[in-house]
């Protein structure tokens, strides 16, 4: 029996952790958001009527909805919408019962929601952030931007952020040991379904570029927030920056496209009713570009100071990553050419989308030549050209909308209703973007442009509203089909061949009847006891034991309301940090005895509110409150009993989540550390005065590779069932861990005796931040200890199941690691 409300209930969706509702979720949250965003489009492009602006908007408005209407179509709307599709049907298409993590699953559905709801409460906060969806130095400062009066706005939209690629982690970690672990027996890796591949490369690209996001974001909010410097100086501020941000942002555009190329693969084979050409193939392009992808972020910095003999080398790999999109373009098109076509609406959208993205990626030639480039970068060129990529991706998501609707639903919808939906987006799509190819060299995110160029805006503001229009008929003829469409049949296709198709429409709570296996080579549904009994298991799968272990899965939990908890709590520290800065100001001034540049205007500091510090404190408590809970509650999400989990057969599901973070953590403390040596380079080795007590760095060294010790001591005392020396070793871990951040904190003090603050110069901002950034690690490292102390004397944890302690020492070793590298770069050097 499940213990999740029916389906009609406000409670089944706010304890769900099923992959399916969620995934639910997910979709329905993300058109939200595209409204949201789609609303702010209509209302600057009717403020782009006129030359000079009509007066809609006044200036700040304008850049306020320019910068939103980005920060939420490529965050809050392209990547959530995709990842609804995953988590609803890559479990489907793999043959698992649910992802790896469920209430994981919940957690990063929740953060998602509230860092949207968190960016739409920044526009009451003074304004929201202006500064372009980029977000480049220095004006992502408030000192440049000229809108000291919107810092908490501007504040909460980072935070926002910062919340929401968290969330983004969270996923990526739960689909990679999901994808690696959880295949139906008989399904490899090369046979999965190319929705899957898509999903599984879009996921990895995610797992280390929006870890390099977040760096930067941690680094911002900390100038916002606490005023270090790391993007208000003459030191190379904005050059970090953009490293930073576009090491993230080119993988960003493939993390868009990945998932609407893997639908558009779904439909031209289903809908053209032949196996894609060239598969194999298709499947070696796209791992070449996910790889390439972090190889070319260079290209969108040709304006900037970087030699010539690197900008020529970086748009050698620009011409080089678009070679896979060719092979992959001519498959789609043989496939096609090859086949019978059924003109459905899903085939009409990806069609139309394979089209525009053939437009977007001619004209984005031009853009990856540096010379090209120096005419074209910061025009609508490029604006038409990022449209024509991103929206084509927006096209094939929309087929999957289509696609999947009858499954999701199990309803039917008109398809005369769905083809007038393709022709007026078709229509409407290049009428808003193709005039801005007319009009380039009107300069981007600004109202004010020739007269000659005003027709074309004109109609690009009409193409807007029928574009708009189009969405409209979509809910109209999906609204219509919920209420009194035809029952869909499992596979209304015919031709489709993925694993969700076999089971009913819509899918059970529980997605199989018995356990699926591929191992004849085609699906099949097989008793789970044989199987379970059976003396030979083949390469690459393990054996979890009998009957027994797959009757628990029959029975898995799927509600737990703490992940709702800690996303409000977390929620509610993140809208209280938003408005903290006027304290901090307060504090500068009054401890500040010489000049530190022009990163901070003292007398244009915003008032203070006790509202926004009771926030800090409430969310504080509410996340102690909720984590407790969440750490102590009895959920039950069993792995697999027999699956394919090659090339991580040998570990567990938790095991191999902990890795993927930590790896995840290592982009973000590597972006860090390569924030110091960048920011050093750049000022000269020998300028940089920070005077570093070197025998408490030395002592702390010391320290932490003791615990690292006596963390491994640990693990030996849980495997001998040893209770006290358990508790012994884990207490001794946690008090050489206090006494890590004494040293720390002495270090500290002795600094802000001697008048060196965090806002001091830059060298004193990088030196807080990433010992800070480290100290946090330490942190969360101790108060993971006491709760598990806590939990072997409550409950004696731990001891016939001894891995936690061992996944806890893995984090301890890395925080260990990083502080080895620290330790030399700002005691000894």
């Amino acid at each position: 029996m499940s213990d999740l409300p029916p389906m009609r209930s406000v409670k089944r969706w706010l304890v769900t952790t099923n992959h399916k509702d969620v995934g639910i979720l997910y979709i329905s949250t993300a058109i939200f958001f595209l409204l949201f965003g789609g609303l702010l489009a209509l209302l600057f492009r009717t403020h782009l009527w006129e030359a000079g602006g009509t007066g809609l908007l006044t200036n700040d408005q304008f850049y306020q909805a320019v910068s939103a209407h980005g920060l939420i179509m490529v965050f809050w709307f392209l990547s959530p919408i995709a990842s609804g599709f995953a988590n609803y049907f890559i479990p489907l298409q793999i043959g698992a019962k649910d992802l790896a993590f469920p209430r994981l699953n919940a957690l990063s559905y929740w953060f998602y929601l509230f860092s949207g709801i968190l960016m739409g409460i920044s526009f009451f906060q003074g304004g929201s952030f202006s500064g372009g969806w980029t977000m480049y130095a220095p004006l992502n400062v408030p000192t440049y931007t000229g809108a000291m009066q919107a810092m908490t706005g501007g504040n909460a939209t980072i935070l926002a952020l910062t919340l929401f690629v968290i969330s983004i982690t969270i996923g990526s970690v739960n689909f990679l040991v999901t994808m690696h672990r959880s295949r139906a027996e008989g399904l490899g890796l090369w046979n999965m379904p190319m929705f899957s591949w898509s999903w599984l490369l879009t996921v990895w690209m995610m797992l280390f570029a929006f870890a390099a996001l977040l760096a930067a974001l941690l680094l911002l909010s900390v100038d916002r927030l606490f005023l270090t410097q790391y993007f208000a100086t003459d030191q190379g501020s904005s050059l970090l920056w953009a490293h930073v941000f576009w090491f993230f942002g080119h993988p960003e555009v493939y993390i868009v496209f990945f998932p609407a190329l893997g639908i558009m693969f779904e439909t031209f084979q289903t809908f053209t009713g032949r196996r894609l050409v060239g598969r194999k193939w298709v499947i070696i392009a796209m791992v070449l570009v996910a790889v390439q992808s972090f190889l070319v972020w260079m290209h969108h910095m040709f304006l900037s100071t970087i030699n010539l003999p690197i900008k020529t080398l970086f748009m050698a790999t620009t011409i080089g990553i678009s070679l896979p999109f060719d092979l992959m373009v001519f498959a789609l098109i043989y496939t096609m050419v090859k086949g019978r076509v059924r003109f459905t609406t899903p085939f009409l959208f990806s069609l139309g989308a394979l089209v525009l993205f053939i437009l977007g990626g001619i004209t984005g030639v031009f853009l990856g030549a540096v010379v090209l480039d120096y005419e074209f970068r910061g025009t609508y060129w490029v604006v038409a050209h990022f449209h024509y990529v991103m929206v084509s991706g927006v096209t094939a998501l929309v087929g999957g909308i289509y696609y999947w609707w009858p499954k999701i639903t199990g309803k039917m919808y008109s398809e005369r209703l769905g083809k007038l939906n393709f022709a007026v987006y078709f229509i409407g799509f290049n009428l808003l973007y193709f005039p801005m190819f007319m009009a380039w060299e009107t300069p981007r995110r600004v109202f004010h442009y020739a007269e000659s160029a005003q027709l074309y805006h004109q109609l690009a503001t009409v193409g807007a509203f029928v574009f708009g229009a189009s969405f409209l008929i979509m809910f109209v003829t999906l609204g219509k089909s919920l209420v009194s469409g035809p029952d869909a049949p499992d596979n209304p296709w015919t031709y489709s061949r993925t694993a969700e198709w076999a089971i009913p429409s819509p899918p059970p709570l529980e997605n199989w009847p018995d356990r699926p296996s591929y191992a004849s080579g085609k699906l099949e549904f097989v008793d789970d006891a044989p199987a379970a009994t059976d003396g030979g298991v083949a390469h690459g799968q393990e054996a979890a034991g009998a009957t027994a272990a797959s009757h628990e899965e029959e029975h898995a939990d799927h509600a737990s309301i703490w992940p709702l908890g800690i996303g409000a709590a977390t929620f509610t520290f993140f809208l209280g940090l938003s408005g903290i800065t006027p304290y901090v100001f307060s504090f500068v001034e009054s401890h500040i005895h010489s000049d530190v540049g022009d990163f901070v205007s003292l007398s244009s500091a915003p008032e203070q509110s006790i509202i926004y510090p009771a926030l800090v404190v409430l969310g504080l408590g509410m996340m102690a409150v909720t984590l407790f809970q969440f750490g102590r509650e009895q959920f039950d999400a069993p792995e697999m009993a027999v699956a394919e989990r090659w090339p991580f057969g040998g570990i567990s599901n938790e095991k191999m989540g902990v890795w993927v973070f930590l790896a995840s953590d290592v982009v973000v403390f590597g972006a860090a550390i390569g924030a110091y040596v960048f920011m050093r380079i750049h000022m000269g080795w020998g300028n940089w005065h920070l005077d570093s007590i070197t025998m408490a760095g030395l002592f702390n060294t010391y320290v932490l590779l003791t615990s690292s010790f006596t963390v491994i001591l640990a693990h030996v005392m849980a495997e001998r069932e040893n209770k006290k020396g358990l508790l012994g070793a884990l207490s001794v871990t946690v008090l050489l861990g206090l006494v890590f951040m004494g040293v720390k904190a002495f270090e500290y003090s002795s600094k802000f005796a001697d008048g060196h603050y965090w806002f001091s110069g830059i060298e004193y901002s990088i030196y807080f931040v990433t010992t800070g950034l480290h100290a946090l690690h330490v942190l969360l490292g101790l108060l993971i200890a006491v709760f598990m102390i806590y939990r072997v004397v409550s409950i004696d944890a731990y001891l016939e199941d001894h891995m936690p302690v061992e996944y806890f020492g893995l984090y301890w070793h890395f925080v260990d690691i990083v502080w080895v590298f620290l330790f030399p770069l700002f005691y000894l050097m």
